[in-house]
């Protein structure tokens, strides 16, 4: 049985990540994701501080081949000490 997703692969995809503004948050995504969509570009990177800059928000865009490769992207996300959230 196969899994069924909404997504028509290959499509654009945002991913967005949340960790402590300490961090060199943006740095840690960037490399992360390379592993997985060498082809993704830097430009695509944008970074947003919480209101009282304690956080900051790294939101890429990627284009994604397959569940499985965002399902990859986000497991190494998600085990990342830095990163709190990734959506």
């Amino acid at each position: 049985m196969s899994e069924e997703t909404l997504l028509v692969f290959p499509c654009q995809f945002p991913i967005k990540v949340m960790g402590k503004s300490s961090s060199s948050l943006d740095l840690v995504v960037v490399e992360i994701v390379r592993r997985h969509a060498p082809d993704f570009h830097e430009s695509t990177v944008t970074t947003r501080p919480s209101k009282d800059g304690n956080y900051i928000a790294v939101t890429i865009l990627i284009e994604a081949s397959s569940k499985q490769q965002l399902d990859a992207i986000y497991q190494d996300l998600t085990d990342h000490p830095h990163v709190l959230m990734a959506l």
